[in-house]
């Protein structure tokens, strides 16, 4: 002897709190997008805690606190700058220049030796030490 009942199970899925997530979503998504910038320039940024090591061709330049310009330990006058530069560089426009300044140098010896990589369209890094 069976017993049916009258009434069958039905499954149900509870949507109250789904239009609350929903909402939460929208709004989360709508902060970020007015935080993301995407117009910003990628660079290699100097950084002080970890650095980023490569295994490419670099070419050195290095400026003492005298202001005396070097390119690979070679001295070099700072009329001559970009002339030696480009000769040491040659064809290869994408190998890439580290430049150690050190830390107590003005802003404005820093930009004349950047203005030069600008003017030639060439990858200019700045070397940092860790922390």
């Amino acid at each position: 002897m069976s017993i049916k009942r009258k009434r069958r199970f039905h499954a149900e899925v509870a949507t109250s709190s789904l239009s609350d997530i929903m909402f939460f979503l929208l709004l989360f998504f709508l902060i970020i997008s007015t935080l993301a910038n995407p117009n910003v320039i990628k660079m290699t940024l100097p950084k002080a805690k970890s650095n980023e090591k490569t295994n490419k061709q670099l070419i050195s330049l290095s400026v003492t606190e005298d202001k005396k310009f070097y390119i690979d330990k070679q001295p070099v006058e700072f009329e001559e700058l970009e002339t030696s530069l480009m000769s040491k560089i040659g064809d290869d426009k994408e190998q890439t220049v580290v430049v150690r300044i050190p830390f107590n140098l003005q802003v404005q010896d820093l930009v004349d030796v950047l203005q030069i990589g600008v003017k030639n369209n060439l990858k200019f890094v700045i070397a940092t030490s860790p922390k």
